[in-house]
């Protein structure tokens, strides 16, 4: 966990990979449960039999949203703003699924601080984040997120 004092501090970090989080498993029973929560029961997610038959990956993967509704969970066991009384996530620039997640990964985020600025009461900041496969070249996902401080 990376803790960052500041304001002042935090703006020094821009440009840098401030954190890298922890490895986290991609379950079946996680995968499962993103398809119960959105309605997205394809089968390439949640069939493991069909999956391995006939999906070109070989077995099931995580849906793409399910990846990426991970990134603030990521960002705050990873790094903490121990000023801040309240954050809040604004939204995405750029989002990207480069290679797929199969069920049983292992992943972990790199934080990349592209921008802080001040805000009426606080600071927005843009993030970097890179969530990379364990024994994987290509990174699973790629996204700008944008999160407010206060």
């Amino acid at each position: 966990m990376r803790e960052i004092k500041s304001l002042e501090e935090l703006r020094s970090l821009t440009g840098q990979v401030v954190a890298v989080s922890e490895w986290l498993e991609i379950s079946q029973d996680r995968v499962n449960m993103f398809a119960d929560a959105t309605g997205d029961h394809q089968w390439i997610h949640i069939d493991v039999e069909r999956a391995k038959r006939e999906s070109p990956f070989g077995g099931p993967i995580a849906h793409g949203f399910l990846t990426l509704s991970l990134l603030p969970m990521l960002i705050e066991s990873t790094v903490h703003l121990s000023y801040v009384k309240m954050g809040v996530n604004y939204g995405l620039n750029k989002v990207r699924f480069p290679s797929p997640v199969p069920v049983g990964s292992q992943l972990r985020a790199h934080l990349k601080l592209l921008s802080v600025e001040d805000i009426k009461d606080g600071a927005q900041m843009i993030w970097e984040v890179t969530i990379e496969r364990q024994g994987s070249d290509k990174p699973v996902c790629v996204a700008e997120s944008i999160a407010r401080c206060f």
